[in-house]
């Protein structure tokens, strides 16, 4: 997936490149609305990540002039003090905003969502597992897996993760989200155990000291 990064400030810039390039995705970096619109002459990537406040124009004015005519879905980073702004940005076809500062896992999360969207990939295949996103529903062979709620949680995580690594601490971090609960790596292995031995196919990986994996097959 190809992802141009709209960002005049050098720190964010980098690190958000840094942290793209290691999930997988490639990664061009613009500063200036005049940079922007002469790279979108003759490419056009995947997604788009832009800041509002740039230094030669309006991240806001640039989407409605020429991003907007390009379908291409496009995530606003914007200092709080901008959303009205951004609302405006939402009615005319964008997909998505962040507030500065932000979590970079919320960031990621979000941009998984629109993959999955534009793959229209709401039903996820791995061997005979079927995932219905929408419905939040699993099934195998076509008929259903009866999962508790936080098992089909922790397996929605890994899904929309697919072919990276969801750490253990992630998936501490995300029990806490959801129940409140502190569980520790013990209870982690044992929800893992019990999601596979429901599905009866070990799609999950487990890799090493870091947490888990789900790989899409290729065709």
């Amino acid at each position: 997936m190809k992802i141009l990064l709209v960002e005049d400030d050098e720190i964010i810039g980098k690190g958000l490149i840094y942290t793209f390039e290691q999930n997988g995705y490639e990664v061009t970096c613009k500063t200036t609305v005049k940079a922007v619109e002469e790279f979108l002459n003759s490419s056009k990537p995947d997604l788009i990540i832009l800041d509002i406040t740039l230094p030669d124009g309006n991240g806001l004015e640039l989407y409605e002039s020429t991003i907007s005519k390009l379908n291409i879905p496009t995530i606003f980073l914007t200092a709080k003090d901008d959303e009205n702004n951004v609302v405006k940005g939402l009615e005319l076809g964008a997909e998505d905003y962040i507030t500065k500062p932000f979590f970079v896992k919320e960031l990621l999360a979000r941009i998984n969502k629109i993959i999955l969207r534009e793959k229209k990939n709401l039903v996820v295949t791995v061997k005979d597992i079927k995932f219905d996103i929408d419905k939040m529903k699993v099934y195998k062979d076509n008929k259903n897996v009866e999962l508790t709620s936080l098992e089909i949680k922790i397996l929605h995580l890994l899904f929309v993760n697919i072919n990276k690594v969801v750490t253990r601490n992630d998936i501490i971090e995300k029990i806490w989200d959801w129940t409140g609960n502190d569980v520790n790596d013990n209870t982690v292995t044992v929800y893992l155990k019990r999601i596979r031995e429901k599905l009866k196919t070990d799609i999950i990986t487990t890799v090493k000291g870091i947490g888990y994996r789900i790989d899409e097959e290729e065709n």
